[in-house]
């Protein structure tokens, strides 16, 4: 089994008196899909918050590559190669698709020193930008204003975007959400692709693509992990069959 490139170690996170997040150690691994399910206010985007340096832990810790960054700020974290998508569409709908994608590519490697360079024609953001569409199936489109995409398009531009700042981990928040049978699809032959070359954490409620496409699920309830294994294991979890996928799945 390979090493661990990013893990948690009884990561906890409270908001006054309450804890949404309570001791969840995970590891994500370079070549697997690390699916986390729960119920709607299991903790599953305030893991995902922390581990991006968005939210900081209350306690236990971060390491990524060797290095503890539980006290690295979100931007650090991204330029050392995590990378995360959200559940709401975070694109610029006017801009064109290649500029989206672009502008990620600048941002993550800034020429602050280039000033007689108009950032956009900056060869190398290009072709960073170029390099992320085609990898998320996108290349066709690139001069298409990024709201004429369909939802899943849009999705995958997300995608794109966070590839464009060329991550390692890939942190992905419900990326499925609210897409048809032909673009769910789409998504997972992307996702599959994409574990080739990154750790993905999916944090998903569509069990049928979840159990298809994880190597490994981690079950939280109420901000606590009850299970974490492979997907066989998992399915046959009384506990997560009572607590969650339901007695008959």
């Amino acid at each position: 089994m390979a090493e661990a490139l990013l893990r948690s170690n009884l990561l906890t996170r409270r908001f006054g008196g309450l804890t949404a997040v309570g001791d969840v150690s995970l590891e994500l691994r370079l070549g697997e899909v690390h699916a986390v399910i729960g119920t709607n206010g299991a903790g599953k985007s305030t893991l995902i918050n922390m581990l991006s340096g968005e939210l900081p832990a209350s306690s236990g810790s971060i390491h990524f590559d060797g290095h503890d960054i539980t006290d690295w700020s979100q931007p650090k974290r991204a330029r050392a190669g995590i990378g995360r998508s959200y559940q709401r569409t975070t694109i610029f709908p006017a801009f064109s698709v290649l500029e989206n994608c672009r502008l990620c590519a600048q941002a993550a490697a800034p020429r602050a020193w280039a000033l007689w360079e108009s950032a956009q024609h900056c060869a190398a953001s290009l072709a960073a930008a170029r390099e992320a569409l085609a990898g998320a199936g996108l290349a066709d489109a690139e001069a298409r204003p990024a709201g004429s995409l369909s939802h899943g398009g849009k999705r995958q531009l997300e995608i794109a975007m966070c590839l464009a700042t060329r991550p390692r981990v890939l942190l992905l928040d419900e990326p499925l959400a609210g897409m048809g049978a032909e673009e769910t699809e789409r998504m997972l032959g992307l996702l599959a692709a994409l574990r080739q070359t990154h750790a993905v954490l999916l944090v998903e409620h569509d069990m049928d693509a979840v159990f298809r496409i994880a190597d490994r699920i981690t079950v939280m309830v109420n901000g606590e992990v009850i299970a974490s294994d492979v997907p066989e294991a998992i399915r046959a979890d009384r506990a997560v069959q009572v607590a969650y996928l339901g007695e008959g799945h």
